[in-house]
């Protein structure tokens, strides 16, 4: 059960940490103190949303069906491949945060913000819905929540650490070298995942 939950965080840590424009603008609100724990809140709700949905759907799905266990299993194994070679590359290259020009936002617009870069971006689908969704049906029924639980644990931790404590990452973040140990970081979770999956194989 720990190991599954454990699991959950390192698959859901390491797609939520990789770098894009949600969590540009997360850490971008959190800098200037423009309402972080409503940006904070919201992501992480949005992403428990959906990966519940993944997991109780899409996971309901693949236990019934062994041939589709079977595919989800490297399906993900494969999406997990892909996304730790990214994240190489982006370490190799070394990323960066733009510089921040635009002001303040109100509270309704940072809503209406928030919720576009949140739930706009098609990739959110894929790694909640599809990736956590496909891995977590993969697993009993028992353990499937306890999967989708770590998953959403990441989430919460990611998304309140990054806005809370923007204000003293911004400086470090600014640096390529700092993306890079991150970068890093996510490649060595992402493949350490896909090779315990490999391993776990019936």
């Amino acid at each position: 059960m720990i190991w599954t939950y454990l699991q959950g965080i390192g698959v859901g840590g390491g797609l939520i940490i990789a770098i894009g424009a949600q969590n540009a603008f997360v850490l971008a609100q959190g800098i200037r103190r423009n309402y972080p724990l409503q940006t904070a809140t919201i992501c992480s709700v949005c992403d428990a949303a959906l990966i519940f949905l993944g997991v109780s759907g899409i996971g309901a799905v693949l236990a019934t069906n062994n041939l589709l266990r079977q595919g989800a299993t490297w399906l993900g194994i494969i999406f997990l491949l892909c996304y730790g070679w990214r994240s190489l590359r982006s370490a190799i290259a070394g990323g960066n945060l733009a510089p921040l020009e635009s002001g303040q936002l109100s509270r309704s617009r940072l809503l209406l913000t928030t919720l576009a870069l949140t739930l706009l971006n098609p990739h959110v689908y894929v790694d909640t819905i599809l990736l956590l969704g496909s891995l977590g049906g993969r697993l009993p029924h028992e353990q499937r929540y306890i999967f989708a639980a770590g998953a959403m644990t990441a989430s919460v931790l990611w998304f309140f650490t990054l806005s809370l404590g923007a204000g003293f990452l911004a400086p470090l973040f600014r640096r390529p070298k700092a993306w890079r140990y991150l970068d890093s970081a996510v490649c060595l979770t992402m493949w350490g995942i896909a090779i315990s999956l490999l391993w776990s194989r019936p």
